[in-house]
């Protein structure tokens, strides 16, 4: 099978590079670390899929990050600024959508293929219970809608092709370095382990929902 992994240098995405890569996977990395894109210039991010032939039989967006502008995430609205709203937006909601933007020409249309964004569940509003993170739960609430439409889109053309919002849980990465001891964490391999197991357990029927690490359905 073939794979391609947005993110891959960092720990989500190495680990699910390399367990890929050990099963037998034909796997193609990117990451902006590496200086493939800068969600900052849009082109790069075209420029850098358009190189890829494809077609993928999965592709996973590992892309993130959790401060805006230098800034932890808000516990109180008198924290929210603008420069962190917009630093969240580019890269947790612009960025992701800018490469789902090039999914078609990027699978077949003839056999089955699963793709998955990471968002994460403080982004769901149904679930939101304590406030606060104001520009993340934005951001991620706002690449969850950005999915959900454009799986209707794509099951127009890609009939077999499944696409899904993950919440991979708190990973223990240099992303989560400060929040690990008040939060149970899995290791970067076991979460790549949980998000292929639940990519292999979905159907076409599923694609556009939003789905943790269990293979739950989570709230919008």
């Amino acid at each position: 099978m073939t794979s391609l992994i947005i993110g891959a240098s960092g720990g989500i995405g190495a680990a699910l590079a390399a367990r890929l890569e050990a099963q037998g996977d034909a796997v193609t990395r990117l990451s902006r670390a590496a200086g493939d894109f800068d969600f900052s210039q849009p082109d790069s991010v075209g420029d850098a899929l358009a190189a890829l032939s494809g077609p993928f039989d999965r592709v996973i967006v590992a892309t993130g990050k959790l401060d805006g502008a230098g800034h932890p995430p808000e516990k109180s609205l008198k924290a929210l600024t603008a420069a962190a709203l917009a630093d969240q937006f580019a890269v947790n909601t612009i960025g992701p959508a800018l490469i789902l933007r090039e999914l078609p020409r990027l699978l077949s249309r003839s056999k089955p293929a699963h793709v998955a964004v990471l968002t994460a569940r403080v982004g769901s509003i149904g679930d939101n219970k304590v406030g606060g993170w104001y520009a993340y739960r934005a951001a991620k609430a706002a690449t969850n809608q950005i999915v959900h439409t454009a799986a209707i889109e794509l099951a127009r053309t890609h009939k077999q092709a499944c696409l899904i919002s993950y919440h991979p849980g708190t990973v223990a990465t240099k992303f989560t370095a400060h929040y690990q001891a008040s939060h149970p964490t899995v290791s970067p391999d076991e979460a790549a382990q949980n998000l292929l197991g639940v990519l292999a357990g979905l159907s076409v029927n599923q694609s556009g929902g939003f789905y943790d690490w269990r293979g739950d359905e989570v709230a919008w």
